[in-house]
């Protein structure tokens, strides 16, 4: 949905296929520096049917009870290799589905908002287990068309997970969505606490999350910062709780610029196989 090849390929209102611009996408942090891959291929390399999904050198499959990721990807813009399995257990699979822009053309449901992960990387050697993340996505329009910015964040809870997702549509309204979900996958929603701005990115992205009146909300660490998307570690009150929380800034607004779309192919290449 990021991809500035299919977004010169839609330029002037043609139509553009989404399957010859595919990608997985593999970031890493941590004391041993960043690692980030993001190459596009065309629909020669896709290949997919109900259980198997595989993009170029790198898979996903799904058994029924996990969804295993095994990638073998260039980092860019400094080639190196980032190469490992990913295996997911969900404990339930969601079925809450959001329809973000109010009308239904973008949806969003978080799959497995809480589920154990193994990693286990070849190349950086490094291994662990910990919770993960697992949503999906679909839209019958560019992002950019229905949205000006929006600010996502979640959060492990003592017994579950919060995910909130507050933003600005193009039509001069907003969308506040705040859903606590159990470990089984279950969707409650609870009124969002009061908004509180954090700092701006060194590409001055706004940053804002949700807290409660009695915490204080903070950027911990800044992981990605680009000059339209930022990603951190942020600190937070939800529901009572002290918790750190994945948080994520988007600017649809900078992602449109000339300059941006010039600069992305550097972090997100393309390859003709």
């Amino acid at each position: 949905m990021f991809s500035p090849w299919y977004k010169f390929a839609r330029r002037g209102g043609r139509a553009a296929d989404p399957a010859q611009h595919c990608a997985l996408n593999v970031a890493l942090y941590g004391r041993g520096g960043k690692r980030w891959s993001m190459t596009e291929r065309g629909a020669g390399a896709l290949a997919r049917d109900s259980e198997n999904l595989h993009i170029g050198p790198s898979s996903l499959r799904w058994d029924g009870t996990a969804l295993t990721v095994d990638f073998s990807e260039i980092t860019a813009p400094i080639p190196t290799r980032i190469r490992g399995t990913l295996r997911l257990y969900p404990r339930g699979l969601a079925t809450h589905q959001v329809a973000l822009d109010g009308v239904g053309k973008h949806r969003w449901s978080p799959l497995a908002p809480g589920a154990p992960v193994e990693v286990d990387l070849q190349s950086p050697a490094l291994r662990w287990k910990g919770s993960a993340y697992f949503d999906t996505n679909a839209g019958d329009e560019p992002l950019e068309d229905a949205f000006i910015a929006w600010d996502w964040c979640r959060a492990p809870l003592d017994h579950g997970m919060a995910v909130l997702y507050h933003g600005h549509r193009r039509n001069g309204t907003e969308f506040c969505t705040a859903l606590r979900y159990t470990p089984q996958g279950q969707a409650e929603p609870f009124e969002a606490p009061q908004a509180a701005t954090l700092p701006r990115s060194f590409w001055r992205i706004p940053r804002a999350t949700r807290c409660d009146p009695a915490a204080t909300a903070r950027v911990e660490k800044t992981l990605e910062d680009t000059p339209f998307y930022a990603r951190s570690l942020v600190s937070t009150g939800l529901l009572g709780q002290n918790v750190t929380a994945i948080h994520e800034s988007l600017s649809l607004d900078r992602f449109v610029t000339p300059i941006v779309q010039f600069m992305l192919p550097f972090k997100a290449p393309r390859v003709l196989f």
